[in-house]
């Protein structure tokens, strides 16, 4: 049965039911309803909820408890998420599972509490210290996030390495009838043999580490993260094709703008403009081989790039389609959000219509 939920609380129920039962955290518009939610709901289910003083504390709780074999999670928005980068960067680093949900915010700096997605480049391109990457998705809708949350602990755990949920404050904010999964048995979940957890005693010691000093040792981490990156390309890049099979003009646009864009190329094909979208759920790895196949299809003329930002998807983008096609941009940034109107009349102009 469906329930009227707003996004971040939805995001906070699925995660439970995915099996978090470690949450820490800070306040910080537009994410604020997620720790609130989970204040109560961490106690129901036996977990710990912990408000730290401060988001470097929160992560550094994070990566104790996911060294411990938790299921550890932390949520924040964009500044939040810049201070915790350092934290992020040592749980990569020490090959530990967890889950980060960012409700972005305008920016830089404080900027403002309303919807943006300038946090792209901070995310996918690993924002701490060090070769590192994350598996990131990008959700449209609060359904889609809650199905992604629901199996990110999962993914985490495959994969030993942190999982992003990349919102932004329309996602957090809205409310949407969704589907909540059921509650998943933790007694299912694949043991932790390297989990400093007091177990295995006997059997040498369980040693969570980020800190190689030779060299020769370090590169081989390197190499081994290297490879855990590739088998999440090969199995995990997720995107969504709309429209596109005799599209002559693409957009391509993440999460919430998605949903935008779309109307735009519906009323674009009501006006005779042969419109397509193609959707990257994950943002991390990217789906660079999906959109060179749309960009080398004969009838596509162009490609537009629709982003809450001054353009950063857009270079991956550009790189994808590698001079087949030409990419346009078009952004909108401060908390301003387009109208499927605006995403039109953008193309309309460059069709000379």
């Amino acid at each position: 049965m469906k329930k009227l939920m707003k996004g971040n609380e939805a995001i906070a129920e699925a995660a439970v039911r995915g099996g978090c039962r470690a949450f820490f955290g800070y306040p910080i518009t537009p994410q604020n309803e997620i720790p609130e939610y989970l204040s109560r709901r961490m106690p129901e289910v036996g977990g710990v909820f912990i408000q730290a003083e401060s988001e470097v504390s929160a992560i550094n709780m994070v990566y104790g408890a996911a060294g411990a074999g938790a299921r550890a999670m932390t949520s924040s928005s964009s500044p939040g998420i810049s201070l915790k980068q350092e934290g992020i960067s040592y749980i990569s680093g020490a090959e530990l599972p967890c889950v980060i949900v960012n409700i972005v915010r305008a920016g830089p700096g404080l900027g403002g509490i309303l919807p943006a997605q300038s946090d792209y480049f901070q995310s996918v391109k690993g924002g701490g210290h060090g070769d590192y990457h994350m598996l990131v998705f990008a959700p449209e809708s609060v359904q889609e996030a809650v199905d992604l949350i629901y199996n990110a602990f999962d993914k985490a755990d495959q994969y030993r390495s942190p999982v992003m949920i990349l919102g932004d404050g329309m996602l957090g904010q809205i409310m949407e009838a969704v589907e909540i999964p059921p509650m998943k048995d933790p007694t299912t979940f694949p043991k932790k043999e390297w989990a400093t957890d007091g177990t295995g005693v006997g059997e040498g010691r369980r040693i969570v580490n980020s800190l190689y000093i030779e060299p020769d040792v370090l590169e081989k981490v390197n190499q081994k993260l290297a490879a855990t990156y590739a088998e999440m390309a090969a199995n995990e890049t997720a995107y969504e094709a709309y429209k596109t099979d005799d599209a002559e003009v693409v957009l391509t646009a993440y999460g919430t703008v998605a949903r935008i864009c779309k109307s735009a190329v519906n009323m674009l094909r009501a006006k005779g403009v042969k419109a397509g979208l193609l959707r990257p759920i994950t943002l991390y790895p990217f789906p660079s081989d999906a959109i060179a196949k749309v960009a080398a299809e004969p009838q596509v003329k162009r490609f537009l790039t629709v982003e809450l930002s001054m353009g950063q998807m857009v270079e991956d983008v550009r790189l994808a389609v590698n001079g087949a096609k030409p990419v346009d941009f078009y952004g909108r940034t401060g908390g301003c959000v387009m109208s499927p109107e605006d995403v039109m009349n953008v193309i309309l102009e460059k069709e000379g219509k």
